[in-house]
């Protein structure tokens, strides 16, 4: 092989290289996209549920609604139910 056919096939390999890259970053921008998506309607569906059985929270802002949940989260007995009820979900 001469000089000028290895520099030939150098250049295409670096173009599949370049190539292989750019599909990585489409993949890789597909993945984190799905990812989004999937935490929106986790979020969505969870304050959807949220509204449901705590209506008074629709008017409050996001601030007041930490601090109502927290305020729940430390009633005596919060952990221990909620690790049972979050546990018995997981068996369904």
């Amino acid at each position: 092989m001469d000089k000028e056919s290895l520099e030939a096939k150098k250049a295409h390999a670096e173009k599949e290289i370049s190539q292989l890259e750019n599909r990585q970053k489409i993949l890789l921008n597909r993945i984190r996209k799905e990812e989004r998506n999937a935490r929106t309607s986790r979020l969505c569906h969870h304050g959807a549920i949220l509204e449901g059985v705590f209506p008074a929270v629709l008017d409050a802002n996001g601030e007041a609604i930490k601090e109502f949940l927290i305020a729940l989260s430390r009633l005596p007995g919060a952990e221990e139910l909620a690790e049972k009820t979050l546990n018995a979900g997981d068996g369904e």
